[in-house]
């Protein structure tokens, strides 16, 4: 596989975001990512750079502060809040208007949340890093607090509890298995998932190494996962036996090792993650394939203002809804 030059095979699309932390694909060739523009919402990015918005009003707890995100077929998106000390999943319409989907889950308010994934069955998994208040204690190896909940037609419970700090997670082609980053732990992590969604068979599917900071996830055709890790800004592909190759990399040498150093010594925490030497992938987070052939990988940061854009070679799977109905008022041109 050819190992792209980020300098010169990376392209971008989009100017003036704020936090775009996660991606969203979609057939037309829109782009959408979460904003933390004003009161917090999506922006839309159009096939040509422009960029839209669409900022939360209303009920929700303003700001709305997006991490990941999700389109849904009705062409609305879930929201995983990630609050200083407060969560909650909302539901954002093309106009503003926010609902809330969950705020609480076995009688407890949720902590931040972190990232939303919708199933063929229309079952919402989301991720939740950690019960610490604040999160940045949590930034340690010995992270424990970390869970997963499913919401489907029963309600609202948590199916994986005492991970290592739950970012992204993916569902196998079958949907017979899910995967989820365990960022601090530095691990992924896969569960066999039963008709009810309940999740058993914990187990390591691959670990990382130093400066390697697992966030993003997303899967190929070929059921290669393809991993995106804060700080050392890498893009990685683990094999099904969980073999990791280096796709990608925009990291600073030395910034990795003094983040590493505060990691090794129980003192990482947010001056560490909330600068980055890179000018091209500031604190890489997310990738979603999409273009034509769903071969191109576009990536989300926590610093940047902008999407960046590489040919994998590869077809990957994009979000389940990625030829959803698209009914908000910034895209009424598509069919013009």
């Amino acid at each position: 596989m050819h190992r792209p030059d980020p300098a010169a095979d990376l392209t971008f699309l989009g100017t003036g975001l704020v936090r775009p932390e996660c991606v969203v694909t979609h057939a037309s060739g829109w782009l959408f990512a979460a904003d933390w523009t004003g009161t917090g919402g999506i922006a839309a990015i159009s096939p040509d750079g422009r960029v839209s918005r669409v900022l939360s009003r209303g009920a929700a707890p303003l700001p709305l502060r997006p991490n990941g995100i999700a389109l849904e077929a009705t062409g609305t998106f879930l929201i995983a809040h990630l609050g200083a000390v407060d969560g909650g999943l909302y539901r954002l319409h093309g106009d503003g208007r926010v609902e809330p989907v969950l705020v609480a889950v076995g009688g407890a308010p949720l902590p931040p949340c972190n990232f939303p994934l919708i199933d063929r069955a229309g079952r919402i998994w989301l991720t939740v890093s950690t019960r610490v208040t604040p999160r940045a204690d949590d930034y340690r190896a010995t992270a424990s607090s970390g869970f997963i909940v499913l919401i489907d037609q029963t309600g609202a419970r948590i199916v994986a509890d005492q991970l290592g700090y739950a970012n992204e997670c993916v569902l196998s082609a079958d949907e017979r298995q899910l995967f989820v980053n365990e960022t601090f732990a530095r691990r992924l992590t896969a569960f066999t998932v039963a008709k009810d969604g309940s999740l058993s068979d914990r187990r390591i599917v691959a670990s990382f190494g130093p400066g390697e900071f697992p966030d993003g996830v997303a899967r190929d055709a070929d059921d290669h996962l393809w991993v995106t890790s804060i700080v050392s800004n890498r893009v990685l592909r683990v094999s099904p036996a969980g073999q990791v190759v280096r796709v990608l990399e925009d990291g600073d040498a030395a910034h990795i090792a003094t983040v590493e150093a505060a990691f090794q010594a129980n003192a990482l925490g947010r001056v560490h993650l909330d600068q980055t030497p890179s000018r091209l992938l500031p604190n890489l987070s997310s990738l979603a394939f999409g273009g034509p052939r769903l071969s191109a990988a576009f990536l989300g940061t926590l610093l940047g203002d902008r999407i960046a854009c590489f040919e994998t070679g590869v077809a990957g799977v994009p979000h389940i809804n990625h030829t959803a109905a698209l009914p908000h008022p910034f895209l009424k041109d598509l069919a013009a």
